[in-house]
């Protein structure tokens, strides 16, 4: 399968027939699991959707009413990856996905304008590129991309939409012509394919294209990052991809404005005094946990019937919070045990108190918390994976204390 002209890759319906149809299996991602799935590869006399490669995603659509999954190249042929069996020899017609397919090309047609102009610009060449789901990033040769850089090239894009078109050149025979390219795969075989943007860019290119650079409606720099050895990941929107980004942004300016209770001007300023007000807060809080926790031990150690075990559990405290607790009560006398987090959630915990009772059941409390720690000199923590359960340690060592008081009398 190759596109032999411009036309082509605005072809949104194709009847062809099928020539062979094998069982095969597809290696996809679903939700961060990788998954096998088993189906058919399917070749086809010819086709209009486009197989992965030179940094851009496979077309999506359909052969018949069956969809096509994946589209790969082989040598000169495309195999597309189907769910369900097709007839050798059978008539079929082949749907795009346009939404898909006009993106893919926006993105692509973008891609190479913005490379042309950053390396007529600034001299900066384009090593690499990759058409995201949401957003497409090009890797420049240079350590970095000055703001105003950024601004004039992004103005200069954007003037250039308006008035250029984008040829798709067939070279059958070796001839020469100036042109951009990384070279060609190992196992091409056929003419070659140009795409020339009318006195900005002449490029080899397997990928679908706009006709006219205007298709691209606007292209927005979203700004740089840091790239691998020291290169630059300059990331770019284009096309309808810039209306749906816009969109969204105005979506969540209005629930900013609902929710700080200020115009758009100053959402800025107001997130950052809410920061400034939160961190405040966190730390006044922070100290009153702190002298709540000197309190709770200071109440129980004056307690002339406190016995010889404490046990608390607090939503809001931490380990610091914890080791308070344990640092102002006498564990040598007293079998502590003290939790915060969800009660019937994640969390966690420290058992203190004797040496011996604490080696022995620090492992037995893990166990019951679901959770993991270790202990030393008379003290075990951890974290536990759920709290749920926390009544039942408290039992197993209210049960231990009793019997060692048992023992004493």
């Amino acid at each position: 399968m190759a596109f032999q002209c411009q036309r082509d890759c605005y072809m949104k319906e194709f009847v062809t027939s099928v020539v062979s149809c094998c069982p095969a299996e597809l290696k996809q991602e679903v939700n961060g699991k990788k998954e096998t799935v088993k189906g058919f590869n399917v070749k086809l006399q010819d086709t209009i959707l486009f197989p992965e490669g030179g940094g851009q995603p496979d077309d999506h659509g359909l052969i018949g009413d069956v969809p096509v999954l994946r589209v790969t190249r082989q040598g000169t042929e495309a195999i597309h990856f189907v769910s369900s069996p097709l007839e050798e020899g059978q008539e079929v017609q082949v749907k795009v996905d346009w939404e898909r397919r006009f993106d893919h090309m926006q993105q692509h047609s973008g891609q190479h304008l913005i490379t042309a102009l950053a390396d007529s610009f600034f001299g900066y060449k384009t090593t690499s590129w990759e058409l995201g789901h949401q957003r497409s990033t090009i890797e420049l040769d240079t350590p970095s991309v000055k703001p105003a850089q950024l601004q004039a090239l992004e103005e200069a894009i954007n003037e250039n939409i308006r008035a250029h078109k984008v040829h798709i050149l067939i070279l059958f025979v070796c001839v020469c012509v100036c042109v951009r390219s990384r070279g060609l795969p190992e196992d091409h075989a056929g003419p070659i394919r140009i795409i020339d943007i009318e006195g900005i860019d002449a490029n080899m290119c397997c990928g679908t294209h706009v006709s006219n650079l205007s298709h691209l409606q606007v292209i927005k720099l979203l700004g740089t990052e840091k790239g691998k050895k020291n290169k630059t990941n300059l990331i770019f929107l284009a096309g309808n991809r810039v209306l749906k980004y816009a969109e969204k942004s105005y979506s969540t300016e209005r629930s900013l404005v609902s929710l700080l209770k200020t115009g758009p001007d100053v959402h800025v300023e107001a997130v950052d005094k809410l920061q400034k007000s939160v961190k405040l807060l966190q730390k006044t809080n922070l100290s009153l946990l702190r002298d709540m926790a000197v309190l709770i031990a200071q109440n129980f150690k004056n307690d002339p019937q406190r016995g010889n075990f404490f046990s608390l559990h607090k939503k809001e405290g931490d380990n610091e919070f914890m080791n308070i607790i344990v640092n102002e009560i006498n564990t040598e006398e007293t079998l502590v045990f003290l939790t915060v987090g969800e009660e019937k959630g994640a969390g966690c915990f420290v058992l203190a108190g004797p040496r011996g009772p604490v080696a022995k059941l620090g492992p037995r409390v893990l166990e019951i918390l679901q959770g993991k720690g270790a202990g030393k000199n008379g003290r075990f923590q951890g974290k536990a994976n759920s709290l749920a359960q926390r009544e039942e340690v408290e039992a197993l060592l209210q049960q231990h204390c009793k019997h060692l008081t048992s023992e004493e009398e």
